[in-house]
């Protein structure tokens, strides 16, 4: 037993030491990514030392936003960011922030990433300043962000961005209602909701709550609808998404990381970075082989979804650049060309024309007028060959720590306070109550449907009892006991 705690002992101290000389050299580490990756941002904060003369510094923060990434985000031309955090694991418990955003073929665009003590307001006002030095954002800059309602978040945007707009993810609001307001219908209330283009819409749905449960009604009224709803929503993002599905994806793919000491974290993201470039140029060459147009393969999809329902409208054109459009559903609308404008206000939250403005655009043409197929109204940020630019600035790879610069800062960086975690490390997202609620009624629902199906019993999630000691968790073969009336007869 001695042993075991021995060796246990010896494994920490180990990690502890690795954990250490990983911070020592992280600033050499920050200089060979600005020397490999022109054009690419590190700042490595540290915690305050009372006494200045001291030759060590502990270490708190570190951001890091590679060139390839800040340039690509900037030719995309999609003002939008999504902001999250997630744990990290290990002795030297923090945070990894990320800031991503959205790319032509509505994929996810990462940007930066930045490794933190703590989900707070004081290291998410210092993400987000950081940000705004990358891209030259200020106090009055418009730009818009999407985040959950984390309480961090939302006074460091008020404070850095006060002119931002700033969505909630639908998501999170739709888990913070889940306690109250539990099933399919309430789930649908809100999506009508928050779906709803034009301010008229939006409030007619939200009358229709009221008259289905009026607490509800009140208790969405509580949270102002420019954060949750399109019909609130500006069009400079050229975005209409509700979730924050962006940071939820990139988050993901940094699970094997998060428990890495804080090197080789760092070098884990950047490795996904400069191998997801290499995937993505990939796809835009083979649709560039197939040539199907001027859009990215995303957009093209959409876009002939558009097409198909805009074939069902009739156009009038009053003379002066408005049209009216109509169906035989009474959906009608009114497009405006002197500002490439409709009162559906899709164009304007998407930058991708609605259907009523593709039905203008082929009775413009019907009658003459050269405006060119529907596909050149599409805003730039859908276009191939924007595309092609964001991916063509490429996260290049580094040496190894022999070779790196060493970094000329006269202080050696300590590792944060040392901390052992509580039980065995968890690799996976912990999941919230509602969540594990949800998973123990679809099991529920899916062996009620095995029973109703088959007339038995499904066996997924049971366990195995053994036909010999009667006891769960293994079977008979693997059972060295002898039956309990075999071994009653033998005595």
């Amino acid at each position: 037993m001695h042993q075991i705690f021995r060796a246990k002992a010896m494994a920490i101290k180990k990690q502890q030491g690795d954990h250490a000389s990983q911070y020592a050299m992280l600033r050499d580490y920050g200089e060979e990514i600005l020397r490999s990756n022109p054009g690419s941002t590190v700042k490595i904060d540290v915690e305050r030392e009372c006494n200045p003369a001291a030759e060590t510094r502990q270490f708190k923060r570190i951001y890091i936003c590679l060139g390839a990434l800040k340039k690509g985000f900037k030719d995309c031309g999609r003002d939008l960011l999504g902001l999250d955090g997630c744990f990290l694991k290990g002795q030297f418990p923090g945070q990894i922030l990320t800031a991503v955003g959205v790319d032509p073929n509505n994929g996810i665009l990462p940007l930066a990433y930045a490794i933190v003590e703590a989900e707070t307001l004081d290291s998410w006002k210092w993400f987000l300043s950081c940000l705004g030095d990358d891209l030259d954002l200020y106090s009055n800059s418009n730009f818009t962000f999407i985040s959950d309602r984390q309480k961090g978040i939302i006074p460091a945007l008020k404070d850095v961005f006060p002119s931002a707009e700033h969505r909630y993810c639908l998501r999170h609001i739709h888990e913070n209602m889940k306690p109250r307001w539990r099933g399919q219908m309430y789930k649908e209330l809100l999506w009508s909701c928050a779906s709803a283009t034009t301010v008229q819409s939006f409030e007619k749905r939200m009358k229709h709550i009221s008259t289905v449960d009026p607490a509800l009604h009140d208790w969405l009224k509580e949270i102002p609808p420019k954060h949750w709803c399109r019909s609130h929503f500006s069009g400079r993002a050229k975005c209409d998404v509700l979730l924050n599905n962006l940071c939820e994806v990139f988050n993901k793919q940094l699970v094997g990381g998060r428990d890495k000491p804080v090197i080789t974290c760092l070098e884990y993201i950047r490795e996904y970075l400069m191998r997801r470039h290499v995937i993505v140029l990939n796809c835009i060459a083979k649709w560039v082989e197939k040539g199907k147009g001027p859009l990215t393969p995303n957009a093209t999809e959409l876009f002939e979804v558009i097409k198909s329902e805009a074939s069902q409208y009739k156009v009038i054109f009053n003379g002066h650049n408005k049209y009216q459009v109509t169906s035989s559903s009474l959906d009608q609308c009114v497009v405006n060309m002197d500002d490439r404008s409709c009162s559906c206000r899709k164009w304007e939250l998407t930058g991708m024309p609605c259907k009523h403005a593709v039905a203008v655009n082929w009775n413009m043409r019907s009658n003459g007028i050269d405006v060119g197929i529907p596909e050149t109204w599409v805003h730039k940020s859908y276009w191939l060959d924007t595309w092609k630019k964001v991916y063509s600035h490429s996260v290049d790879p580094i040496n190894g720590k022999e070779m790196w610069p060493p970094s000329q800062c006269p202080t050696r960086l300590l590792p944060p306070k040392f901390r052992v975690q509580i039980g065995r490390p968890k690799k996976k997202r912990k999941k919230s109550a509602e969540e594990l609620r949800e998973k123990s009624r679809e099991a529920s629902e899916s062996m009620a449907a095995s029973i109703q199906k088959t007339g038995r019993m499904s066996r997924k999630g049971q366990s195995v009892m053994c036909s010999k000691c009667k006891k769960t968790g293994h079977n008979k073969r693997s059972c060295g006991k002898q039956p309990a009336q075999a071994s009653a007869n033998h005595a």
